[in-house]
């Protein structure tokens, strides 16, 4: 493991062991309304964090592999499975995905909020989650379309938040192999463990990959 991988590895383990509980547990908005209507099949889930997302698809008839790099994560995501009697349909997975990713194809592939303020090559990323998608499955991309409003920090200002359409451009797809589904920007507000509101402007992208 290289210095670099260390330290993103500590800055989300220590990040998470800031608090006992970092998000809700709940799924993210956005995986309820475009999954919702899919067949259960397999799933990836890239940055489950605590786990929210994987064990929602879990509890709904979905195999999922769902990884981050933060172990401290992975602990409190496989806790949060076993509670809810799912953690015999989710396989726990500890990747930078900069330097290492899941094996196989997914009927499913998953990337929500993939932002760092830490190295993290997105683009390459969602590429190869892109690779992962089977024939006739869906790839799944939400992000922030910028700062948690009246939260902006000074210390970032080369951050840039892509639009769906930049998104589309870096995934570098065959022509003609992909539908777009969803492209779309819209406001939201999210409630943190402790109360505190955040109000985000977010993007999601759905593609799916068209049988051949």
């Amino acid at each position: 493991m290289t210095k670099d991988e260390r330290s993103a590895q500590e800055h989300w383990d220590d990040r998470y062991r800031e608090n006992e509980r970092i998000w809700s547990g709940e799924p993210n908005v956005a995986l309820v309304r475009e999954v919702s209507g899919l067949t259960p099949g397999t799933a990836l889930d890239l940055g489950c964090g605590e786990g929210g997302d994987a064990v929602w698809l879990a509890d709904r008839g979905w195999r999922v592999t769902a990884t981050d790099i933060s172990g401290v994560a992975l602990e409190r995501a496989a806790a949060h499975a076993a509670g809810r009697g799912v953690a015999d349909r989710i396989d726990w997975q500890r990747h930078d995905l900069g330097e290492s990713f899941p094996e196989g194809t997914f009927d499913l592939v998953s990337a929500h909020f993939l932002h760092s303020t830490v190295d993290l090559p997105r683009e390459r990323i969602l590429r190869r989650a892109a690779t992962a998608v089977a024939p006739g499955g869906t790839l799944l991309i939400v992000g922030h379309a910028g700062w948690p409003r009246g939260h902006e920090p000074e210390d970032h200002p080369e951050v840039h938040f892509p639009t769906p359409a930049e998104v589309i451009a870096s995934l570098e797809l065959a022509e003609g192999a992909w539908d777009v589904r969803t492209a779309e920007e819209y406001e939201r507000t999210r409630v943190l463990p402790n109360g505190e509101e955040l109000h985000h402007r977010d993007n999601t992208l759905r593609l799916e990959r068209l049988s051949r």
